[in-house]
């Protein structure tokens, strides 16, 4: 009868045998995906002739004075204020109804034709003009959003 198996030997790899190994996966990568390889290398190539490579590069060595820089600016006032008025802005377009902010900004880009036809044209405004412009159902439909439009930016800044 054999005697038991009580200790595993595990085959020594050497240092040499690792690196052909890894030198053998490189290879059979490189074999594999050969236009992809060929891609990089055109990119990097592409990159070192126009000079973002050296550029990337050296931004990569100055990382930390890099950031120093950008962490500097950052803290600034105007750009903590733009920051802060950005988000501010944000939170208000998320309270408002996208279909309503469509239906404005249409009118607005109908006005602002409008207004540039009139200007080309050279038309005098009279008094006249004006009261029978607000017997328009499109100029007062116009006119009471503004007024509201107020109205409610007033309410506003009341707080």
């Amino acid at each position: 009868m054999a005697r038991p198996i009580t200790k595993v030997v595990k085959p020594e790899v050497s240092e040499e045998q690792k690196q052909a190994q890894t030198v053998d996966r490189v290879l059979q990568s490189l074999a594999e995906n050969p236009e992809g390889i060929q891609a990089t290398i055109k990119l990097l190539q592409e990159l070192h002739d126009s000079g973002i490579l050296g550029a990337l590069n050296a931004a990569v060595e100055a990382k930390e004075d890099i950031a120093k820089i950008v962490v500097g600016q950052m803290v600034r006032p105007p750009v903590t204020n733009m920051i802060n008025n950005a988000m501010a802005a944000a939170g208000g377009l998320t309270e408002l109804d996208p279909e309503m902010t469509k239906k404005l900004m249409a009118g607005v880009t109908k006005g602002l034709q409008r207004a540039d036809e009139a200007l080309q044209s050279g038309a005098k405004v009279g008094v006249f003009d004006l009261i029978k412009a607000l017997r328009d159902p499109d100029i007062n439909r116009a006119m009471g959003f503004g007024i509201n439009l107020l109205k409610g930016v007033g309410e506003g800044l009341k707080d």
